[in-house]
């Protein structure tokens, strides 16, 4: 029987980095592919996701160069929290994703903590609202794109618009989800009262999944673009964090 490998995608803000294991965890090959970022306003920080989906199209072939494809078993991918991907209901990104680094929510932020009250987000979510977070991002979406707010099918963040790429599966983790100032962390599910109060269903939410569960295996089509099997299997991920927090002047 052959060895497995693995293939682990760290999607960061600035690159891509991609690891690929064998089943004892020794790395046997590393790959970064970079990408840019965008200012369109002072405080401001978006990205597009197409560009980290390319990122990992371009990536993979070199990471496996002389290894066999056949071997890898499994997928799994941890990423920049907090940021919003918003999806039509043909899954394409409505607008570039708003980062975990952008301050433009600071009247939204100011009206969740202080007018919606504190207590009551905690009580809702485990925590209270800081720009960075994902709900303040939909309310400044809803207050100021009111177009594109009305188009949202679907709400992601960063590292699980790359799972739905590898499985057409709109998925995230525990981990994440709980940055998003959306989960009742709690009873561990999406909190009603603050879907309410950010005008979103949790249809539009992601289905939950712990970070070590498998979500599917790899669609044809994106099987076919990496050079990998479909039956290489895709595990849902996790958040990660970075401990130092700005936004650019």
């Amino acid at each position: 029987m052959r060895d497995k490998l693995y293939i682990g995608i760290d999607l960061g803000t600035s690159a891509c980095k991609l690891l690929l294991v064998d089943e004892n965890g020794a790395v046997l090959n590393e790959v970064t592919r970079e990408y840019s970022l965008s200012f369109p306003q002072p405080g401001w920080s978006e990205q597009r996701p197409e560009d980290w989906w390319d990122a990992v199209l371009e990536g993979v072939p070199y990471l496996l160069t002389g290894f066999d494809p056949n071997q890898v078993a499994g997928m799994g991918c941890g990423g920049q929290m907090h940021g919003l991907v918003a999806l039509d209901e043909h899954d394409e990104v409505i607008r570039p994703a708003i980062l975990w680094n952008d301050g433009r929510t600071a009247a939204q932020v100011d009206y969740l903590n202080n007018e919606v009250g504190r207590d009551k987000l905690s009580q809702y979510t485990a925590n209270i609202a800081f720009a960075g977070f994902t709900a303040p991002k939909l309310l400044w979406m809803r207050e100021h794109e009111p177009d594109n707010f009305a188009k949202i099918h679907k709400i992601m963040l960063p590292k699980d618009y790359i799972n739905y790429k590898l499985t057409g599966v709109h998925c995230t983790d525990y981990s994440d989800a709980s940055g998003m100032l959306l989960l009742d962390v709690e009873h561990k599910r999406w909190s009603r009262e603050m879907c309410a109060l950010c005008g979103v269903t949790e249809q539009q939410l992601p289905r939950l999944y712990e970070s070590w569960e498998v979500v599917g295996t790899l669609k044809p089509d994106a099987a076919k673009a990496l050079g990998l099997p479909t039956s290489a299997k895709v595990c849902a991920g996790a958040g990660t964090m970075r401990t130092r927090r700005w936004a650019p002047a």
